[in-house]
Order: C-alpha cells, then sequence, then structure tokens
C-alpha cells in the first residue's frame, strides 16, 4: 500500500456565529472538485449548503452538527470538519478539536475577535491545536484586516502575522498580495477558479514591503537559515515556508490570510497555506493509556503496522442504524478485522465501513492512521476506544461543560410518548451535554441543556424526525443551595425494637468552603467513633447534600467536620451511623443560615454604536452587572453578568430593542446569591408543591 501520512491533514473550521465558516467549507468542497454547483448558507435555490445537512440547519441558518468530509487538494488529502459556532452546541466543537490536527480560525473582517472566537481559540489551547487565521468578508462595509490582527495579539495573545495584505476593501476588494511570493493574485473566471498572477500594484509596494519585512523578522525566529539569509539578502520562497511551518506546529505562530469566501476570494491561497503550515498526523503527539499498568501514558505511533487504536468521537443515529464518527490513531481499520471496546470490555466485528462526505457516505475496506472514517451497527458512547491486537488502551476523554437550563416536557398522546422515549434515548446518546431524567417529586421528564436554542433544537427535531408532539413547560434554572456561616451538630440516632436496635451519635460543625462542592473532615480522636463507621457518617452528609430543605436543590460549598461521637457494641452499626450523620446534617443546616445560588451567565452582546443605552438599559433591568464596554467606530460591545433565570426569552426583547441589529452569546459563568425577595418567592412556591403533593 502506497501511502503517504506527509500528505494528508485533519482541520476544523471554527468561529464567532456568522463569520462566514460553513460558505467557507463550501468554497473548499468546489475548489477540490468535490461539488459542481456552489449553494449558499440561506440560498435562495432552495438547497442549501452542502455542509448544512438537516433541514433544519437549512431553514434557521446555522450549523447545529459538524459535518465531515474528505477532499483533495493539490496531491494532499484534507479531511474537513464544519463546526457550529453557538455557544449551546459548544460540545460539537469540543469533540471535533479533541480529533483535529490543525485548525482554521475564521474571522469576521468587520467584527473582528468576538466573544465566541475567544471561547473557540480557548478550546483550540486546550487540545493543543496548531491554527492559521482567515479574515473573511473582505468585502463589507467597514473591512479592516489589519484591526483584526492586532485583536488577535490584544485579545487571544497570538503571535499573528499577515501571510497575505488585500488588494482593494469593501466593494473594491479584487484579490490579494502574498508576502511569500511578493505576487499579486487575481481571483477570475466563473466563481473564481482562475487565479492570474501578476505584479503587485504600484500603490501596494511600500504596503507589502512592510509587512513582508515584519513576516520574515517574526518568522527568523523560527528558523537560523532564514535569519542568515536575510543579513546576505538571499531569503527563499522555500525557507520562509519552513520557518513559518515550524513556528505553526510549536503553536507560537499564527499565519493570516484574508479574502471573502461569499466573493470566491483568497481560498485557494488558503488552501495552500493548510497544507503547507498545518501538521500532518505523524507530526502530532498523541498519548494513550495502559489500563493494565496503572493507566501509564503510552505515546501512540503513525504506524499502519502496529496494532489499531481509534477513537469514537461522534454518534449519530441515521436511518440505517447508528453511525460512529472514528479517529484513527495508530494502524489501519480494516473492514472485517474484530476490535475491542476498552469501556465496555466488548469485542464487535467491523461490518460496514464508509468515509463521510457531509451527508452522503461511500464503503470503503480500510482507514489508515490519521483518518476520520465512520463505523456502522456499533454498539457505543461518545468517547470509547476501539483497539486490535490485545492493547487495552484509552484515550483521554474530552471536556464536557454542566449544562445550565432545563425544561419540562410531556408528551401530548400515547404514541408520542413511545417516541420520545426513543428520541430522548437517542439525543442523550449522541450529545453528552443533553441530559434527561425524571423528577421523583412531579413524575415530569425534564430536559437540561446549554440554552434556550439548544433545547428549541432538541424539540424541533423530535416533531421532524419523530413525529413526537410534546408540550413544554417553563424553563427551570440549576439553582444550588448553600450555607453562610458555621453551625455546630450534636445527633443521637436511638431506635429500640426486638432484639438489637440501632444507636449511632455524632457531633462536630459544618462550615462553608469556597471551590469545591463538599468536603469531610475526620477528626475524631481515641476511637469513639469505630474505624469502620467513618464512611458511613461521609455517606450519610453526601446523602443530605443531594437535596436542601429550602427549595430542594442540591447543596453546595459545605465542609462537615465530626470530632465526636458515640457506639454501642451490639447496637451501632453502618446504618445506624448513616441515618445519624443525616439528622446531624439536617440540625445544623437549618442554623448555618441556608442561602439559595443561581447560575450566573457570562454574556457577551454586540450591536451598533447607536442602541448601547438600550442594551445598557435592558441589563441593568434583569441584575446584570456590566462588566466592560468597548466601542470599536459603529459598533460596539458589552460583556455583562447577568443570572441565567433573568435570561429567558432575552433575545426577543433584545431585538426588538435594536430592530435585530444586535446578537448575544452567554455560557456559564459561576453561581451567586440570590436576592432576598426573590429567595423568599423561590422559597413560597417550593412549601406550596410540597403541600399540594402531600394532599
Amino acid at each position: 500500500m502506497s501511502f503517504d501520512i506527509s500528505k494528508m491533514r485533519n482541520i476544523g473550521i471554527s468561529a464567532h456565529i456568522d463569520s462566514g465558516k460553513t460558505t467557507l467549507s463550501e468554497r473548499i468542497l468546489f475548489y477540490c472538485d468535490k461539488i459542481h454547483a456552489i449553494h449558499e448558507v440561506r440560498g435562495k435555490d432552495g438547497v442549501g449548503a452542502v455542509m448544512d445537512n438537516m433541514e433544519l440547519e437549512r431553514e434557521r441558518g446555522i450549523t447545529i452538527q459538524s459535518a465531515s468530509t474528505q477532499v483533495q487538494w493539490k496531491d494532499y488529502t484534507v479531511n474537513v470538519i464544519d463546526t457550529p459556532g453557538h455557544v449551546d452546541f459548544t460540545v460539537e466543537v469540543e469533540r471535533s478539536l479533541r480529533v483535529l490536527d490543525g485548525a482554521i480560525l475564521v474571522l469576521c473582517s468587520v467584527g473582528g475577535v468576538q466573544s465566541q472566537s475567544i471561547t473557540v481559540d480557548r478550546q483550540l489551547k486546550r487540545y493543543h491545536v496548531p491554527r492559521i487565521a482567515f479574515v473573511n468578508k473582505c468585502d463589507r462595509t467597514g473591512a479592516n484586516p489589519f484591526k483584526v490582527r492586532m485583536q488577535l495579539r490584544e485579545k487571544l495573545g497570538l503571535n499573528a502575522y499577515m501571510m497575505q495584505i488585500p488588494i482593494g476593501l469593501e466593494d473594491k476588494l479584487e484579490g490579494v498580495v502574498d508576502l511569500v511570493t511578493m505576487k499579486a493574485l487575481y481571483f477570475e473566471g466563473d466563481n473564481g477558479t482562475e487565479i492570474r498572477v501578476a505584479e503587485i500594484p504600484a500603490h501596494l509596494v511600500d504596503d507589502a514591503n512592510k509587512y513582508r519585512e515584519e513576516l520574515l523578522d517574526a518568522a527568523s525566529m523560527f528558523s537560523d537559515e532564514l535569519m542568515e539569509a536575510m543579513l546576505e539578502d538571499a531569503v527563499t520562497e522555500d525557507m520562509i515556508r519552513d520557518a513559518v511551518r515550524k513556528g505553526t506546529l510549536a503553536e507560537q505562530f499564527v499565519p493570516v490570510f484574508c479574502g471573502s469566501a461569499y466573493k470566491n476570494k483568497g481560498i485557494q491561497p488558503l488552501l495552500d497555506g493548510v497544507v503547507s503550515y498545518l501538521p500532518n498526523p505523524s507530526e502530532v503527539k498523541n498519548f494513550a493509556l495502559d489500563l493494565d499498568k496503572n493507566e501509564e501514558q503510552v505515546e501512540l505511533s503513525c504506524d499502519e503496522n502496529k496494532p489499531c487504536v481509534s477513537l469514537g468521537f461522534k454518534l449519530e443515529d441515521g436511518q440505517y442504524g447508528q453511525l460512529t464518527y472514528v479517529r484513527v490513531y495508530q494502524g489501519c481499520l480494516k473492514k472485517g478485522e474484530e476490535l475491542y471496546n476498552t469501556r465496555s470490555r466488548k469485542k464487535f466485528k467491523v461490518g460496514r465501513l464508509v468515509r463521510m462526505n457531509s451527508a452522503s457516505m461511500e464503503d470503503i475496506n480500510e482507514g489508515v492512521p490519521g483518518d476520520i472514517v465512520a463505523l456502522f451497527g456499533v454498539d457505543c458512547a461518545s468517547g470509547d476506544t476501539f483497539c486490535s491486537g490485545g492493547l487495552n488502551y484509552a484515550m483521554t476523554s474530552m471536556y464536557v461543560p454542566e449544562p445550565v437550563i432545563s425544561l419540562a416536557i410531556t408528551p401530548k398522546d400515547k404514541k408520542s410518548a413511545d417516541q420520545m422515549a426513543k428520541a430522548l434515548n437517542r439525543f442523550t446518546k449522541e450529545d453528552p451535554t443533553f441530559q434527561t431524567y425524571v423528577d421523583p417529586e412531579s413524575n415530569q421528564t425534564i430536559i437540561k441543556g446549554m440554552g434556550e436554542l439548544h433545547l428549541d433544537v432538541y424539540i424541533e427535531r423530535m416533531k421532524r424526525e419523530y413525529k413526537c408532539e410534546v408540550e413544554t413547560g417553563m424553563p427551570q434554572v440549576a439553582y444550588r443551595e448553600s450555607i453562610t456561616q458555621r453551625a455546630e451538630f450534636n445527633y443521637t440516632h436511638k431506635k429500640q425494637t426486638g432484639g438489637s436496635g440501632q444507636y449511632g451519635r455524632v457531633a462536630g460543625f459544618m462550615e462553608p468552603i469556597e471551590d469545591k462542592d463538599y468536603e469531610f473532615v475526620d477528626s475524631i480522636k481515641g476511637g469513639v467513633i469505630p474505624n469502620e463507621y467513618i464512611p458511613s457518617c461521609d455517606k450519610g452528609f453526601r446523602a443530605s447534600m443531594t437535596k436542601g430543605s429550602l427549595i430542594g436543590f442540591p447543596i453546595v460549598g459545605v465542609r462537615c467536620t465530626i470530632n465526636d461521637g458515640q457506639s454501642h457494641p451490639v447496637d451501632s452499626s453502618d446504618i445506624a451511623f448513616q441515618v445519624a450523620a443525616q439528622g446531624a446534617f439536617r440540625e445544623a443546616y437549618s442554623k448555618a443560615k441556608p442561602v439559595i445560588l443561581e447560575p450566573i451567565m457570562k454574556v457577551s452582546l454586540e450591536g451598533p454604536t447607536e442602541f448601547q443605552g438600550n442594551i445598557f438599559a435592558v441589563i441593568n433591568q434583569r441584575r446584570g452587572i456590566i462588566v466592560s464596554s468597548t466601542e470599536d467606530g459603529a459598533f460596539s460591545r458589552v460583556e455583562a453578568e447577568v443570572p441565567l433565570s433573568e435570561m429567558f426569552g432575552f433575545s426577543t426583547v433584545l431585538r426588538s430593542l435594536t430592530q435585530g441589529k444586535a446578537e448575544f452569546s452567554m455560557e456559564f459563568l459561576k453561581y451567586g446569591k440570590v436576592p432576598n425577595s426573590i429567595s423568599d418567592t423561590l422559597v413560597k412556591e417550593y412549601e406550596e408543591k410540597r403541600k399540594k403533593e402531600q394532599k
């Protein structure tokens, strides 16, 4: 088999909402001859972008699920994953970045570094993914790629340098000047397929020389050869490319390209940049944990003759059953081969092996190291590792944020109830941030997610894909309870029946702690509580933490210390001390001045400066605190901290206040204390609910 791994790239396209990620991936497919006609994201032709293959994505004009495809550029094979921009679908971005070797960070030349760009950049840093930046939409009014480059440095701390400068901006965008070859590139012909190489226009020569000088100075830090060549004035294009590649792979340099995906300008040089500067799978270090050797780290190699190690990073339930997206890290994944799932400890045979091109698929016989392929009919969960040849490795899992918002749903009829169970089962398997459970008190089915849009999309998908009609209740915020002062406890549990009874006394104190949900401290001296009953006390306290007495939500931020107690030689038991600890907790909890905590969200709002006053007012009305506000010409950005309970229906209010011109994104920041007036209302509601249930 003649497979050259150095000719392979695995890249993701990630960015803020509406920066043009899907439009860019559509152009990449077109220029790599994967599709023969370009369709737009909000297409007038009713077709929509190829990478947005869900009907819902096409209607809303947003990406919901990451889509994967493989293209050929020159003699390179590129696996491309288009990821969502909305913070609600952040896990889609996480799991894509977990398996990618490089990324294109797309930025809008007007908006620059926006709130979601910061989140994406944090994710790229978490997984050590080298990136190149593409400043898109240079044809928009107010475009300024040089300002965006400065923001990449100031806001994201990236060592960013221009690889190109635009020829003209806004409606006069004609092409780009390549600072490596020092030639002007014009994109002509049908859909910009023909590239005309010409001399740099006279009015841009000084600028081109200035930015090239900057580029050489920065790149020479990574190559002694280039530094010497600069002194002798003998710099070659290959020297620059090698130095930039070294810096990019070390995550210490970010090449910046510019253009307009919508106007078909600058995409081919960007693809050249992908193959020139982003790593091939063998240049990225990947580690697995050896489960047989106490989880010691093992470095995997891209050797096709070694036993196969691969990671199932995403599940999708299609019309032909469950589809598992797999990234092969070591060895070959062959059709008909037997693999071992190290989490479920089950063996399975690779039946059908396919390569995904967004929604369409082609059958293949094997996946090579570094490849992204898909398996059919494998029973597994997201994040499972598949090994062959007697290995028992696990790949490190990805970071999954906690859901912050929940909603009660009830099916309208019996048929919908069966379909709802099927849908929830599938969605929870596919998406780790979407969770569901039945509330033991109200017997309602509760779904939890990352935001209103996240839950909206899943309810809409139930209707469309499962013909399941559901009614939704008020969104429920994930409140918490905590304590504000130290309180002593001294509780004796005594129960006498015929024969041996139950006896246990637990004494000590509880106090508030920060940064931890719960801590247990054993300060027992002289064995007044025998050692075997200490874990029972811990268990009893933990059980009490699951539900507070104020509004029935979990308790956080409590340290329980036991320093005294008593046992009975016959009547003491594991269960007696558990019950004693629960009684002690209840006794002290009411004395420790409990309070209710609510999730505080970090909200980023962006809109025209003329509406800044309205934005400030709406945040203040919703108990928000404005952290910072920056004005950038006609555009302003406001960062605020607002309680989640005040954010319901916010998008509609914001749109009406700003004529639909402002947008916002939010993510969970911390838990904060609820004001007394709201706290009293919540406690009253909880009391009434309990009384109703008792009747």
